[in-house]
């Protein structure tokens, strides 16, 4: 683990910060020859989702796809059977992505199961290969739902899925509703484990440490492209260590959301500190377009904090921020 962080750092600080351009939209055309064969080469030197993370965010050409490359290896270091496919969660109905509120059941029919439901935002969805769905299978002693997660292919019979608008930042990521309607589960295709607690709560701190890792991936290019000051560079190797050290311990430990939290507003400093006026226009005018990517979940981060702060018995101890 130390030899790869050592070699993620040396990438980032002094391999060539070459982009390669990049189609504008992840279709089924252009995938061949765009993100997902770019992605794959760009990790090939790395064993860890978290250092593939960094390296595909070097190689990539746009926080976009930067993004969709952390949120890749986020869900292989939470399956890691997924290493090397192209996979998306489904998870988020239309009434959130809370366990009230997911309505997708997974049905016993005979020897197997059925799939019946709707996920209304699943990110890279029209892309993927292996979908991962959260699906209620009843309610526990106490009325609340239980949930579990079944692996299945995006092309098998029953899965529909319908594509959505573009959103106004990051819009060469697709996003789509997926419907299930009676789709055939196999006993093997459900994974162990409550589907809450063990797959989508881990997933939230994952996903930023991974998505994290490779926007500063990314960042570390744009930045040398621009002639940034040594100073900056080692503030960002500092904070690659930190991201990369963090994204390998337990995700769901208050400890780690705490110490999240103080990389995530050294992360945030570290965006505005990029000599923006120096880079290329494209780059700049891309990245005000997708700048907003970067505080999606911001409540959510904040409140994971407060409860973390909690669990240690110190939040009366903190000090409010002026």
């Amino acid at each position: 683990m130390a030899s790869e962080l050592v070699d993620v750092l040396r990438r980032l600080l002094g391999d060539p910060p070459i982009a390669a351009a990049l189609p504008d939209h992840l279709t089924d055309d252009a995938d061949p020859a765009g993100w997902w064969a770019h992605h794959q080469r760009a990790v090939a030197p790395y064993t860890t989702t978290v250092g593939r993370a960094f390296g595909a965010g070097f190689a990539m050409d746009r926080l976009g796809y930067a993004f969709a490359s952390g949120y890749t290896e986020a869900l292989a270091h939470l399956v890691p059977t997924l290493a090397g496919t192209k996979s998306a969660l489904c998870a988020t109905e239309r009434g959130g992505g809370h366990p009230r509120a997911m309505e997708t059941r997974l049905e016993p029919v005979e020897d197997r199961f059925r799939l019946v439901g709707e996920k209304s935002f699943v990110t890279l969805g029209e892309h993927a290969d292996e979908l991962l769905v959260v699906a209620c299978v009843g309610v526990d002693d106490h009325e609340r739902k239980k949930l579990q997660v079944v692996r299945i292919p995006r092309a098998r019979d029953g899965v529909r899925l319908e594509a959505r608008p573009p959103t106004p930042f990051v819009p060469e990521v697709p996003h789509a509703t997926v419907l299930f309607e009676g789709a055939r589960v196999e006993r093997d295709e459900i994974l162990e484990g409550d589907g809450f607690e063990e797959y989508v709560k881990p997933f939230r701190t994952v996903e930023d440490l991974h998505v994290m890792a490779s926007v500063l991936g990314w960042l570390a290019q744009v930045a040398r492209r621009g002639h940034a000051s040594r100073e900056l560079l080692e503030d960002l190797a500092g904070l690659a260590t930190s991201t990369f050290a963090l994204a390998l311990v337990e995700p769901l430990d208050a400890a780690t959301h705490v110490a999240l939290g103080g990389l995530w507003r050294r992360f945030q400093a570290l965006v505005a500190s990029v000599p923006w006026d120096a880079v290329d226009p494209t780059t700049r005018s891309r990245f005000e377009r997708d700048r907003p990517l970067l505080q999606i979940a911001s409540d959510v981060r904040e409140q994971r904090l407060d409860i973390a702060w909690g669990r240690l018995g110190r939040l009366s101890m903190v000090p409010e921020s002026p």
